[in-house]
């Protein structure tokens, strides 16, 4: 498969001059291991789902690390948590040697704990998710952002079918004891259906015959694998009673596509799902952008009990917010801006003086037309594809301003 270059490959270059471990997480077959293998060709590479080598580890840990070469990648480390003591205090015997050790993992919420608790101060954490738009011109809506369907997107299908048999079998199995796989195949598919929806566990529990607490632990699963997107309400109170449920989208619309049964571009056209397909792709490129630049995850909506709705409020510098509407739409009007028109009056009464809030409505460009234009005094209505790749330079460019990686992704003692 041919390297297509990731936005995230500057700022782990950066973490490797700067710290002596790093650590990428991210969903199973986001392009971990392809990354750094590319960026360091020499390094000695380690997969800890092969059963000799897991093995060999624990048969003689200090013997195995001895013999590592460096710089040394060691892959799918979940499966072996034990070795974060073991780095850490080879990390410590030279705490200033940087780059030597590279540890990724497809389940984040394991891989954080031990990095947490093991190597506080010691690792640069960062996190992958599937290609974004930004990186190839290939990704959209129906086939999502996974490199290997980008490659073959004429076996889409048949990948994502592998794709899904292989988490349930691996990734599912490996975190909780899940007796009846079928049943949790079943939930995801249903979880599809509620895309871009404010999360309702009891929605979700009663068509599965589950308790309420057990399709909480099943999100867990989701959450900790990378599958899903829970977008939280903003923060801030504005005066209002605000709706305080996250709304929730499959990671990547690719695999949404596929667990609703839509599988070309004219059953997209047609389904009644697109607005939120779009919506949640729109999510999706909006925390790549983030996240490729360095910085933490921040994406939120507005809702309150009003009526008054904005889809996505990407918090700034210095108090900075963009507000951002996604429309499946080619036809953009005035009125689909008026929610962050409301919105942004409600910041600037609150805090009583001006604040950066910038406002775009991204929409869906018919062939004739896909110009940027001015809908409302302040908001710009943006073709999808110009909106993506504006925002990851903008990611880009704030972390060059002075958001040191340190502050944003690396664990404090």
């Amino acid at each position: 498969m041919q390297h297509t270059p990731r936005l995230i490959e500057s700022t782990v270059r950066k973490a490797a001059r700067n710290f002596p471990a790093v650590v990428l997480t991210g969903p199973r077959r986001a392009g971990k291991t392809w990354l750094l293998r590319h960026l360091f060709p020499k390094a000695g590479y380690y997969l800890f789902e092969d059963p000799d080598l897991v093995a060999r580890f624990r048969h003689d840990p200090q013997g195995f690390l001895d013999g590592v070469k460096f710089p040394a990648i060691l892959d799918e480390i979940q499966n072996v948590p034990e070795v974060f003591n073991f780095v850490r205090a080879r990390v410590d015997r030279e705490p200033r040697r940087a780059g030597r050790w590279f540890l990724s993992g497809s389940q984040e919420a394991g891989l954080m704990r031990n990095v947490t608790e093991s190597m506080a101060g010691r690792a640069a954490i960062l996190q992958i998710l599937p290609m974004s738009f930004a990186e190839s011109k290939s990704v959209s809506i129906l086939r999502g952002g996974f490199p290997e369907v980008m490659s073959r997107p004429a076996a889409a299908s048949m990948w994502f079918s592998s794709y899904l048999q292989t988490y349930l079998e691996r990734d599912v199995r490996s975190i909780t004891a899940v007796h009846d796989l079928a049943t949790f195949r079943r939930f995801l598919g249903l979880l599809a259906t509620r895309h871009g929806q404010l999360l309702n566990k009891s929605d979700l529990a009663a068509p599965l015959g589950m308790s309420v607490p057990g399709i909480g632990r099943w999100l867990d699963i989701l959450e900790i694998t990378g599958q899903i997107l829970l977008v939280p309400p903003w923060f801030e109170n504005l005066g209002k009673r605000l709706i305080k449920s996250p709304k929730i989208y499959i990671a990547d619309a690719g695999l949404a596509c596929h667990l609703l049964g839509i599988s070309s571009a004219a059953e997209l056209e047609k389904s009644p799902f697109l607005g939120a397909l779009f919506e949640g792709f729109i999510a999706a490129e909006l925390v790549k952008a983030q996240l490729n630049a360095g910085r933490r995850r921040e994406l939120y909506y507005f809702r309150d009990q009003q009526g008054l709705e904005v889809d996505f409020i990407v918090p700034g510098v210095s108090g900075a917010v963009q507000l951002v509407e996604a429309k499946a739409t080619a036809t953009p009007t005035p009125g689909m801006a008026m929610p962050m028109h409301r919105l942004a009056d409600a910041f600037r009464k609150r805090d009583g003086a001006p604040r950066q809030v910038t406002m775009s409505l991204v929409y869906r460009p018919s062939r004739s037309s896909s110009e940027s234009h001015a809908i409302l005094p302040g908001v710009k209505a943006l073709p999808w594809q110009d909106f993506v790749v504006a925002d990851s330079r903008t990611g880009r460019a704030t972390t060059r301003r002075g958001r040191q990686l340190s502050r944003d992704r690396v664990t404090k003692r």
